[in-house]
């Protein structure tokens, strides 16, 4: 069986995912890309993986489904034997305006908290017992609007805000064995954004370093909470080019 240690990333076919995968890649571990829609882009992302010489295996898989995240772990394990690393990256919005309460729906607060929160959790948890065996490690990708109340919908906030607050658990009750930290970034240039571009640019013009965040400027910070900050737990490091400094 394969020796070389082995990365989940939910919703790793896209965006900063996707970026999460190529890096893991580059440094020869093999991956495993979750996807619920994307499966074009699944497969085009995998494609760039194989070509970095790992293995690349296809999990489609409603991560707010429990029953469905249980087989995936079984079908990671039946195929490597081990997980090492995971990535919490799957994730949804409603763009609602904020000031609007009326036009937040019930369905739009049920929709952010089972992807956003619960399939966290739910990945995390089925994932647990084999990051313990690996020593491992777990980052989950949050967001800004966490802390700042400021997102899509009052809804993507407060969902975000409670996996920052489940990362922060998670790295109680998985201590010794495995790490569990978070980023959030700002607004990052991904097809979420798309017709959004001018104002992302706005937003980041604004800020001491005026840069617009891109996916793999997330990446370059996840993979190194994976792979070497040894003594980093149950933080969540913000990625917003210094705007919450102001």
């Amino acid at each position: 069986m394969d020796e070389r240690k082995v990365a989940l990333i939910t919703g790793g076919a896209t965006g900063s995912g996707k970026e999460v995968a190529l890096m893991l890649a580059a440094k020869g571990i093999n991956i495993v890309i979750n996807y619920s829609r994307s499966e074009k882009e699944a497969q085009e992302t995998a494609g760039l993986v194989r070509a970095a010489g790992v293995s690349c295996l296809l999990q489609k898989a409603d991560v707010a489904n429990d029953q469905q995240v249980r087989a995936m772990m079984q079908n990671i394990i039946k195929e490597f034997g081990r997980l090492d690393y995971l990535v919490n990256g799957a994730g949804m919005t409603d763009f609602v305006d904020m000031a609007d309460l009326e036009a937040l729906k019930e369905e739009h607060w049920d929709r952010a908290m089972a992807v956003n929160v619960k399939g966290l959790f739910f990945v995390s948890r089925a994932a647990a017992e084999h990051l313990k065996k690996a020593h491992g490690a777990i980052v989950n990708i949050t967001s800004l609007g966490g802390y700042n109340g400021r997102a899509s919908s009052i809804a993507y906030a407060a969902a975000k805000a409670a996996a920052i607050s489940v990362t922060k658990s998670l790295a109680l009750v998985l201590a010794p064995n495995v790490r569990v930290n978070g980023v959030a970034p700002g607004p990052v240039m991904t097809r979420w954004m798309a017709g959004r571009e001018a104002a992302v640019k706005k937003v980041a013009e604004g800020t001491p370093l005026g840069k617009v965040c891109k996916a793999e400027n997330v990446a370059e910070v996840i993979v190194p909470l994976l792979l070497s900050a040894a003594l980093v737990t149950g933080q969540t490091i913000i990625i917003d080019g210094g705007s919450r400094m102001q």
